[in-house]
């Protein structure tokens, strides 16, 4: 199933009604969830029950943000001590893969972002150096491997941008590194790359929502957060009042968030 299909195979309920309308006009559901509303409607399957006394407002990162990025290295490139990882893109999931590598006990963490507002906060989360594309003249990839000698053990792309998701492959080890894709392309997009980066031993991987099964693993992280075995709630920059989500938009795309 391609990401559109299996988008627009949620964008109703699963007996294919919607239970949404807005001036006599039908809503279409986003991913059977739909949690830009007040009230909503989702089948049983997408409910997991979690600990009583969990804050909904840090939790709530637990649905896809943070456990998307965490369970990219945790549970697909299952990165192993010692490592060498490289990060593209510092937003919420990049950070959270910085987390997941760190958690993982990586030795070095590179995070790569065009915005060095970004820098401070991923190496107070573990990422050893914060390198911008922007101050190089020649293809980040090969900046990585002149860096680490080899190629980066594993490589994340958390963008959603093709151009960097082969470049993300390019920086990994010739022979032995792991790249993970995170960031959503744009449907349907297409990507054009050097067939001899797989040949030679890479290993390429996509990862969806960290590769968690959630019905089960939500509540286990949430779990866990309420126990400190991690902390989500540094990467909260805002909490705005639901009548104030556009200018939430507005930082987003901003890179202020």
């Amino acid at each position: 199933m391609s990401l559109n299909s299996l988008y627009e195979s949620q964008n109703l309920m699963p007996d294919k009604t919607s239970r949404f309308t807005c001036k006599g006009k039908q809503i279409h559901h986003f991913l059977w969830i739909s949690t830009f509303s007040e009230y909503t409607v989702m089948p049983d399957s997408a409910i997991a029950r979690i600990d009583d006394d969990a804050p909904l407002d840090k939790v709530c990162l637990f649905g896809c943000g943070f456990s998307t990025g965490y369970g990219a290295a945790i549970n697909t490139a299952k990165v192993k001590p010692g490592s060498t990882c490289a990060v593209f893109g510092l937003g919420g999931v990049g950070l959270s893969v910085v987390i997941g590598c760190k958690a993982a006990g990586a030795s070095r963490i590179i995070g790569i972002d065009i915005n060095k507002d970004k820098f401070t906060k991923a190496r107070d989360l573990g990422a050893t150096e914060c390198i911008n594309p922007q101050d190089f003249k020649k293809p980040i990839q090969e900046v990585l491997v002149e860096m680490t000698g080899h190629g980066v053990d594993y490589s994340f792309e958390v963008i959603g941008r093709v151009d960097t998701m082969a470049a993300a492959l390019a920086s990994c080890h010739l022979s032995s590194g792991t790249c993970v894709m995170v960031g959503a392309p744009p449907l349907g997009s297409q990507i054009s790359f050097d067939p001899m980066l797989l040949f030679t031993g890479r290993t390429w991987k996509g990862s969806f929502i960290g590769g968690w099964k959630t019905k089960d693993s939500i509540p286990k992280l949430v779990s866990g957060y309420m126990e400190k075995k991690f902390n989500p709630d540094v990467l909260i920059t805002h909490t705005l009042p639901f009548d104030k989500i556009n200018e939430g938009f507005e930082l987003l795309h901003s890179g202020k968030r």
